[in-house]
């Protein structure tokens, strides 16, 4: 018998000892709900009193609610700072007892948001470089139209001509930026339905020009049958002027970059093909990495944002490529269902 009380008694110290060492508070109440029992950390979270006051009445004046389910904030203490803590409940006894679970979550909370804050520093960081990719090659467009009208042998009309197409192209790059607004400000994109005809207008008005100034000779193959995609426009937009500034950078002057369109069973494809020195094998397989780039002035975002957009889009890309025959990146896009 002695020897039961001594081995109680030991129990009880180790499990006075465990609770004291917990980090986490543990609250003990009674058949009405008042609090017989409290280790040190609950203390340290509720404040005191705690001993013999009833839990609801705690919970009505020393606790927050949160939007979520069994977790609390806690009043601003010595430290000026809410902290957020989680309750979980036993299930009662036999007698009507239970046991509450008492964590304090304010730090993984706080983790969480340092997470969330890399992530969209990340997001900026990408969406930065795919700016900068699309307002180059319009700004540079916009450009080579408004030197022309420094020209004083211009006749009245393509003065008028000239304008027209400058004023064209920074509109575009006013809708440019106004997309990216609505992207930073988490708006959903705006699908619209597509013409494969009107992109490869749009995209001739936009590329042409500087392709003329580089010695290069655009070619546009439409053979989509006036297909339409649903789609973001700016967003693919984006992806193909980034592919044909690739093909420029490749190419070099008396060379030709082909843009081309057709249609398979359930895919619209679109290729963007050059006549440059082609790119190695070993290399084709990194080309969509982030940061990996080739060129010493490049940022190796560009293919990568290319890749994203396009996947976003349910659709896919790769290179045809081989050493002195030039390089091909294809596009395949899903057509819209029903056509």
């Amino acid at each position: 018998m002695h020897k039961q009380l001594i081995a109680k008694e030991s129990l009880s110290q180790q499990l006075s000892l465990l609770l004291n060492v917990l980090p986490g508070g543990v609250v003990a109440l009674d058949t009405e709900d008042r609090i017989e029992l409290a280790n040190p950390a609950a203390v340290t979270i509720l404040g005191e009193p705690l001993l013999g006051l009833s839990w609801h009445r705690i919970m009505q004046t020393r606790l927050i609610p949160t939007a979520i389910a069994n977790e609390w904030y806690t009043p601003a203490q010595a430290t000026n700072t809410p902290r957020r803590i989680r309750i979980e409940s036993s299930v009662t006894d036999s007698l009507g007892r239970k046991i509450l679970l008492i964590n304090d979550v304010t730090e993984a909370y706080a983790m969480q948001e340092q997470i969330r804050r890399n992530q969209r520093l990340t997001a900026m960081g990408e969406m930065a470089a795919n700016l900068a990719h699309q307002l180059r090659t319009p700004l540079s467009t916009a450009l080579i139209y408004a030197n022309h009208l420094g020209n004083d042998t211009l006749t009245s009309s393509d003065r008028q001509k000239f304008a027209a197409k400058t004023i064209e192209r920074l509109l575009h790059l006013e809708q440019l930026t106004k997309d990216m607004l609505r992207f930073v400000k988490g708006e959903t994109a705006q699908l619209e339905s597509v013409s494969i005809g009107d992109l490869f207008t749009e995209l001739q008005q936009v590329l042409e020009p500087q392709m003329t100034q580089f010695g290069l000779k655009f070619i546009v193959q439409d053979h989509s049958a006036a297909e339409k995609l649903t789609t973001d426009r700016q967003a693919l937009c984006g992806a193909l002027i980034n592919l044909l500034e690739n093909a420029m950078q490749a190419s070099a002057p008396g060379g030709h970059i082909v843009l081309s369109s057709r249609l398979e069973r359930s895919h619209i494809v679109i290729g963007i093909r050059d006549n440059g020195p082609g790119i190695d094998l070993a290399l084709q397989e990194r080309l969509f990495e982030p940061f990996f780039t080739t060129r010493m002035e490049g940022t190796g975002l560009g293919l990568a944002i290319v890749r994203s957009v396009i996947q976003s889009m349910e659709g896919s890309i790769h290179i045809d490529s081989s050493p002195q025959t030039g390089t091909e990146f294809i596009v395949r896009l899903p057509r819209s269902k029903g056509d």
